[in-house]
């Protein structure tokens, strides 16, 4: 398989932490997000996905798979084990909506091509910028927050004590809430799982500077 991968993606280091989870070896890609005004616009990269979006993955058989958690549930599918799913439909289905809240609703707002829409086109300010990206992360993790709080469905991880789709969404965007400094301390839960998670090689092998393009 081949990943085409930045390093800094969040939806990118979805996949990568989903692969690793699964024991799965992948060709890395770097589609260079910031480089030459964005890789991910050029001509050829565009006949991969014509979203310019990170990550896409092209299977064994040459097929491409764009949207990460399109391609979370295929590597799900064709690799069962380790789940990244529980067993159980309602167990299943909390675990896909705490994985939404981050993936639908959190990150899209925050990406880079909002961000840069907001300085290039709406001449908004860095600083508010930044408030505009802390406060979506704080709305997200608010809610995260009581729900993780509040569940005895809560384990080790965010569901139960194996590692699931919903720690996969999660600390990905944990590294931005600290790369935007981001205040932490209203999150106990998302903290102490974001700290578990990281002590799993598989989670390790995928932070981003560990990538072979981070810069």
């Amino acid at each position: 398989m081949k990943l085409y991968d930045y390093w800094r993606s969040s939806a990118a280091y979805r996949v990568r932490i989903a692969l690793n989870l699964k024991g799965l070896a992948y060709e890395h890609i770097s589609v260079h997000l910031v480089k030459n005004g964005g890789q991910q616009h050029s001509e050829g990269y565009k006949d991969i996905n014509p979203q310019s979006f990170v990550p896409s993955l092209e299977t064994g058989e040459g097929d491409i798979i764009p949207q990460s958690l399109a391609i979370l549930e295929y590597l799900e599918e064709t690799t069962p084990t380790p789940a990244l799913l529980p067993t159980g439909a309602l167990a299943r289905a909390r675990v896909r909506s705490l994985a939404d809240m981050i993936a639908c609703d959190v990150h899209p707002v925050n990406n880079l091509r909002i961000l840069q829409y907001l300085v290039t086109e709406l001449k908004v300010e860095d600083e508010a910028k930044m408030q505009w990206y802390r406060h979506w992360i704080y709305k997200g993790f608010d809610a995260l927050e009581t729900r993780l709080s509040n569940d005895k469905a809560t384990g080790t991880f965010c569901h139960g004590d194996t590692p699931s789709l919903a720690d996969i969404c999660l600390i990905p965007q944990v590294y931005n809430a600290h790369r935007f400094n981001c205040t932490m301390s209203a999150y106990p839960n998302i903290t102490r799982i974001n700290n578990t998670c990281l002590e799993l090689n598989a989670f390790k092998k995928a932070i981003p500077e560990n990538q072979p393009d981070a810069v």
